[in-house]
């Protein structure tokens, strides 16, 4: 294959994302994106109701070299003219962040290009200036999937990145993917929760609201906690299934989901109000939730609040965000990784680059 590289301004940066359960591979040019290859093992995992990480791992190593072709070629590259590489070294599944960080430090040993190990969940937030350019500085980031409900203040995304609050028990995402199994709903849940709840009614059931109680607002003001939530679900489910009554599914799932986006909403503008921040970011699986969308704008603009969320593709995990983080680290001078960096699991979300 011949190059025919375009010619955009801006370090080209190849991006590796094996986090958990989707081999991605993004090229990005400065803030450009061309190309975004996925490879998912969601339907191995789906039999399971939850990802296996020994499954995600093997998928990974199945995928890697198809995925990178695929990447290559839809951008209309080849290896030898990217100026850097980038890969997610955490947090994440260690297996699955072993496979891609294995494959980025070949790639940039046999290519002789520098290597940014990066943080998956600043990669998330990077991402949105492949749609909406570069981001303001300060924003306040909410991060929600299946293993994260974060708030951070992001100033340089490369270099500054402050948690403001975190979940204690359950991620958002977790606790879709929970009572999507007990309506009987598949795996992953946060799509068919979505789509039964726009046939019922929000306010059917009065489900409770983690960690915003007055005592709680004062030691837990920006964090979460859906774990009683799910308990909450669970026990309604239960006790109609026992008294021979029917679930109404549309009207658990609405209600539900009202309580997340409920609660996320309202504490990502009380954040942003409290930092004096006027910039929310959404990221993450659970930003391509349409209530939450909808929630957060309502929410935002009546502080005077805007907010920006990339299209669902890039909310979830890929490795165009990747690739995105990896270009800025280029293009502001960031010194690169050593071969030898580690994949590491609970990678805190202040290290951006290790």
């Amino acid at each position: 294959m011949t190059s025919s590289l375009p010619s955009s301004a801006g370090p080209l940066v190849l991006g590796i994302e094996t986090s958990c359960d989707e081999t991605g591979v993004g090229i990005v040019s400065g803030q450009t994106l061309l190309a975004d290859a996925v490879a998912s093992s969601v339907e191995e995992h789906a039999r399971f109701g939850g990802v296996v990480p020994e499954v995600a791992s093997r998928a990974h190593l199945e995928a890697m070299v198809p995925t990178i072709e695929r990447a290559c070629e839809t951008a209309g590259i080849v290896l030898g003219d990217v100026d850097a590489i980038a890969v997610t070294a955490g947090p994440g599944l260690a297996g699955a962040l072993l496979v891609g960080v294995a494959a980025a430090k070949s790639l940039a040993l046999g290519l002789e290009k520098p290597l940014y190990g990066v943080n998956h969940l600043a990669a998330h937030v990077a991402v949105d200036q492949l749609e909406h350019g570069p981001l303001p500085d300060p924003c306040l980031a909410m991060l929600v999937s299946g293993g994260h409900s974060s708030l951070l203040r992001v100033g340089d995304v490369t270099s500054s990145v402050e948690p403001l609050g975190s979940t204690i028990d359950d991620a958002a995402g977790e606790a879709f993917d929970k009572v999507a199994r007990l309506l009987g709903l598949p795996f992953p849940g946060g799509p068919y929760i979505d789509k039964a709840a726009s046939s019922g009614s929000s306010v059917a059931i009065d489900f409770p609201r983690g960690l915003t109680s007055r005592r709680d607002l004062e030691r837990h003001r920006f964090d979460f906690s859906f774990s009683g939530l799910k308990t909450a679900v669970a026990r309604w489910v239960q006790a109609r299934e026992e008294s021979g009554e029917p679930v109404p599914v549309s009207d658990v799932a609405a209600s539900f989901q009202e309580a997340v986006c409920d609660v996320l909403t309202r504490k990502a503008v009380d954040a942003a109000t409290a930092e004096g921040i006027e910039d929310i970011l959404i990221g993450g699986g659970v930003a391509a939730n349409s209530r939450l969308r909808v929630l957060a704008e309502e929410r935002a603009a009546a502080r005077g609040i805007r907010v920006r969320v990339p299209r669902p593709g890039l909310c979830t995990d890929n490795g165009a965000m990747v690739a995105a983080l990896g270009a800025e680290m280029v293009a502001r001078g960031r010194t690169p990784s050593h071969l030898d960096l580690p994949a590491d699991s609970s990678m805190p979300v202040d290290v951006v680059l290790v």
